[in-house]
C-alpha cells in the first residue's frame, strides 16, 4: 500500500478510485467490512481502492480533553489498513483550519477536483465537515451533484452489540481483552522499547522480565493486572505473563509494563517488543515478601501456558 500525505502535491492520478473515509483508529471489525467492499468495487471497475483518513484523531484538536485514546497509533493503523488489501492511503493533517471546511467544500475542492472520485463508501454514522454538519443525505446529494455514487456499509453487529471503537476501548479499559479481540478480530497488543527496570524479576524472584516503555503517545493500555500475552521479538512469538501496574508487594510509585518471556534467554534492552495482550488472570495483589509473590508467579506462569496453548 503507498501512504499519500495530504499536505503534499501529488502527481500521480488514480485510476477510478473507489475511497471510504474516516478515522478508522482500531481497524476493527466494522472498518474491515468497509474495506473488503472498497477493495471488490475497485477489481470490479478496475480501479484502484483508497483510503482517506487523519491524524492526529480529530478529537485531539476539537476537543483535547475529550480525547480517546488511541487503539492504533498511524503507524500501526496503515499496517492494519494495507493488510486488507488497499492500494492508497490518503492521510489528512487534521487541523482547526481543516476542520472549518464546509461540507461541499471538501467534497467540491478534495473529492472532485483532487482524487477525482467514482465511488464513495463510508460507515453507517458518518459526518463530516465544519461541525459534522454533513451527513449521510447531504453527501449523497453531493455525490449526484459531482458524479459519485455513494453506498452506506451497515454496522456490523456481533453477539448482539455494535462494532465501535468505543466499545473496544471500554472493554479494554475493564481489562477485558478477550472480548475485546472478538470485536477487533485480532488481539489487542501494544508496542514498547525494552528499558532497565529495578533488576528484581531476575535477582529476586527468579523470574527476568522484560520492562516497556510505550513510545507512542495516547496510546491505550488495558486495565492494570496480570495477562497471558505474546510477546514478539523481532519476528518471532513467544508465551509470555505480563504485569501491568505499581508492583505493590515492592510499593513502587510508577506505573510500569512488565514481561516475562518463558524459555527465553536473551539481551534485549533497546528493542522493540510487540505483545498482544491475549487474557486477564488477575489483580495486582499485594504479598508479604518476595517468596510468596514468586509462589504466586509460578502459578501465573502455569495459568498461562494453559491459555496460551488453547489459542495456538
Amino acid at each position: 500500500m503507498e501512504v499519500i500525505e495530504k499536505d503534499r502535491e501529488w502527481k500521480r492520478p488514480f485510476k477510478n478510485p473507489v475511497l471510504t473515509i474516516g478515522n478508522f483508529d482500531g481497524v476493527h471489525l466494522g472498518h474491515q467490512k468497509i474495506f473488503q467492499r472498497v477493495v471488490q468495487k475497485a477489481k470490479e471497475i478496475e480501479g484502484e481502492s483508497v483510503v482517506y483518513t487523519f491524524d492526529p484523531h480529530p478529537v485531539a484538536i476539537l476537543a483535547p480533553d475529550r480525547q480517546p485514546p488511541l487503539l492504533t497509533p498511524l503507524k500501526e493503523k496503515l499496517r492494519l489498513i494495507g493488510a486488507q488489501g488497499i492500494d492508497f492511503a490518503i492521510v489528512a493533517s487534521f487541523t482547526r483550519d481543516y476542520a472549518r471546511q464546509s461540507p461541499e467544500d471538501f467534497v467540491r475542492g478534495t473529492l472532485y477536483h483532487q482524487i477525482q472520485i467514482r465511488h464513495l463508501y463510508v460507515g453507517h454514522d458518518f459526518a463530516f465537515g465544519r461541525g459534522g454538519k454533513g451527513d449521510i443525505a447531504l453527501l449523497k446529494e453531493l455525490g449526484r451533484k459531482y458524479g459519485f455514487n455513494v453506498e452506506v456499509i451497515d454496522a456490523v453487529r456481533l453477539e448482539g452489540r455494535v462494532v465501535s471503537s468505543s466499545l473496544i476501548r471500554d472493554l479494554l479499559q475493564r481489562g477485558e481483552v478477550k472480548e475485546a479481540g472478538k470485536f477487533l478480530g485480532r488481539n489487542y497488543q501494544i508496542v514498547g522499547k525494552v528499558i532497565h527496570g529495578h533488576g528484581r524479576g531476575s535477582r529476586k524472584l527468579g523470574f527476568p522480565t522484560a520492562n516497556l516503555r510505550i513510545e507512542e503517545m495516547g496510546v491505550l493500555i488495558p486495565k492494570p493486572g496480570i495477562y497471558a500475552v505474546f510477546p514478539y521479538v523481532g519476528e518471532k512469538r513467544y508465551w509470555g505473563v505480563a504485569n501491568l501496574g505499581w508492583n505493590p508487594t515492592f510499593q513502587d510509585q510508577k506505573f510500569s509494563i512488565e514481561v516475562h518471556i518463558l524459555n527465553f534467554h536473551q539481551e534485549i534492552y533497546g528493542q522493540r517488543v510487540k505483545m498482544e495482550f491475549v487474557e486477564r488472570m488477575r489483580d495486582e495483589v499485594t504479598f508479604r515478601g518476595a517468596e510468596d509473590l514468586a509462589e504466586q508467579i509460578k502459578r501465573d506462569i502455569q495459568q498461562a501456558r494453559k491459555i496460551l496453548k488453547s489459542v495456538s
